[in-house]
C-alpha cells in the first residue's frame, strides 16, 4: 500500500493531479477539500494516499489530511457506497459537517451531496454512527466550525469539468456557474461559489 508521496505538483484539473516523486509521475484522484489547499503548478507537496486496485485499474486517491483519508476508508466500507461517491461526498461537505449530519441522523442535508439519494443517505446514517462517534470521543472533537462549504482556484471550464464529475449535469453546472461568474476568478472560486448556490437552493 502507498501511504503518502512528496513530490512536485505538475498539473492539477479537478477531481485529478499529476504529482512527480523522484521522475515517476502520480496521477492521483483528489475530492476539492484537498484541491483548495494545492500550492500552483511547480512546488513541493506531499499527500496521504489511498490505493483501490480493480480488476481494470489501480487507482490512486490523494488527501490533504489524514481525517479526510479516514473519512475516506470508512466511507468506501458502506454498503453500496464505493470510490467515486466517497470522494464526492468529500467534495461537497467538511469532514466536520459530515460527522455533525451523522451524529444528528440529518438524512436531508446528506441528500444535497450530488449521488447522495435517500436510501444511500439512510445507509451512511446507520453504517456510519458508531464509527464517528467512536473517533469524535477518542479525539476529543468539538466539532467546531461548521458549514459544509469550503473555501475555493482555475477557469470557468476547468470548473464545469469538476462539477461534473461531481455529479452535477452538464446544464445544472453551467447554471450554477453563471450565477457566480466573476472577471478574473479562480476554478476553486468558482466550484465554490456554485456548491454554495446549489446548497441555498436545495
Amino acid at each position: 500500500m502507498i501511504g503518502s508521496l512528496r513530490g512536485v505538483l505538475v498539473s492539477k484539473s479537478p477531481p485529478q493531479l499529476l504529482l512527480e516523486v523522484a521522475g515517476v509521475g502520480y496521477e492521483i484522484e483528489a475530492p476539492m477539500s484537498t484541491f483548495y489547499t494545492l500550492p500552483p503548478a511547480g512546488q513541493e507537496l506531499r499527500l496521504l494516499t489511498h490505493l483501490v486496485v480493480r480488476d481494470d485499474a489501480h487507482v490512486l486517491y490523494g488527501f490533504a489530511t489524514e481525517t479526510e483519508r479516514r473519512l475516506f476508508r470508512d466511507l468506501i466500507r458502506v454498503t453500496g457506497v464505493g470510490p467515486k461517491l466517497a470522494l464526492t461526498i468529500l467534495s461537497g461537505t467538511t469532514v466536520d459537517a459530515f460527522t455533525r449530519c451523522v451524529l444528528a441522523q440529518d438524512a436531508a442535508t446528506l441528500t444535497k451531496i450530488p449521488g447522495v439519494g435517500r436510501k444511500t443517505a439512510e445507509r451512511l446514517l446507520v453504517e456510519m454512527r458508531d464509527r464517528l462517534q467512536a473517533a469524535v470521543q477518542a479525539s476529543g472533537s468539538s466539532l467546531g466550525g461548521a458549514d459544509g462549504a469550503m473555501p475555493g482556484g482555475g477557469a470557468e471550464a476547468e470548473a464545469l469539468s469538476a462539477l461534473v464529475a461531481l455529479g452535477y449535469k452538464p446544464v445544472e453546472a453551467s447554471r450554477l456557474l453563471q450565477g457566480v461568474r466573476a472577471a478574473g476568478a479562480s476554478t476553486e472560486e468558482l466550484i465554490r461559489g456554485a456548491l454554495q448556490s446549489a446548497a441555498r437552493e436545495a
